[in-house]
C-alpha cells in the first residue's frame, strides 16, 4: 500500500545537550523542576545536504519538567540559545513534548529515570536574525529524542530533527 500525499520528513538538524551535573535542579514547585544545561556544550549541526548550514554550539539553555498529578506523564518545555560557530550568530532552539513515565518506561530515578520504550517526538522552533538562517522561522519542524547514558561520562540528549514538507515540496 502506498500513501500519497502525506507530510514527508526531511533529516535536518541533529542536536546534543547534557544537564549540567554540578548544578542541582531548580524546584520551582512540587512538580515543577528546572534543570540547567552545561553551558558551552553541545549544540545544533545540519545534516549532509540539508540547504541550511548550522553549526552551533549552547550558551544557555534549561528544561522545564512538570510532573501530571497521577504521576504518568512528564511535560517538557525547553528553550535554549545556541551560537553559531562560524558568525556568531544566535539561535533560539526550543520544544516541548509529554513523556510518559509509567511502568517499563520509568525506569529509575535520576537522568536515566525517563527511559521510555516509545522515542519522544515534539515540535521544534527556532528562531534567529542571521539572515541566511531565518526562513528555519518558516518551517514546520519534528524532532525524536533519546538519552545516551554512557559510564563515567555525562548524560547527553539527543534530537533528531527532520523538516516537515508538503510531499509535493519534498525535494531540493
Amino acid at each position: 500500500m502506498r500513501f500519497s500525499n502525506f507530510p514527508v520528513l526531511i533529516p535536518a538538524f541533529t542536536a546534543h545537550t547534557s544537564p549540567d551535573p554540578h548544578r542541582r535542579p531548580l524546584a520551582i514547585s512540587h512538580d515543577l523542576l528546572n534543570i540547567p544545561f552545561l553551558p558551552n556544550r553541545g549544540g545544533i549541526v545540519s545534516e549532509p545536504g540539508y540547504p541550511f548550514l548550522l553549526r552551533a554550539t549552547f550558551v544557555h539553555g534549561s528544561d522545564y519538567l512538570r510532573r501530571d498529578h497521577d504521576g504518568r506523564h512528564v511535560r517538557l518545555e525547553v528553550t535554549s540559545t545556541a551560537r553559531d560557530d562560524e558568525n556568531g550568530s544566535l539561535v533560539r532552539f526550543s520544544y516541548s513534548g509529554i513523556v510518559d513515565v509509567t511502568g517499563d518506561a520509568g525506569g529509575s530515578s535520576g537522568a536515566t529515570g525517563m527511559r521510555r520504550r516509545r522515542g519522544l517526538a515534539t515540535p521544534v522552533k527556532f528562531e534567529t536574525e542571521d539572515s541566511f538562517l531565518r526562513p528555519i522561522e518558516d518551517r514546520v519542524y519534528v524532532g525524536s529524542g533519546r538519552f545516551i547514558v554512557e559510564a563515567n561520562a555525562p548524560t547527553i540528549v539527543e534530537y533528531k530533527i527532520s523538516e516537515v514538507a508538503a510531499a509535493c515540496m519534498a525535494t531540493y
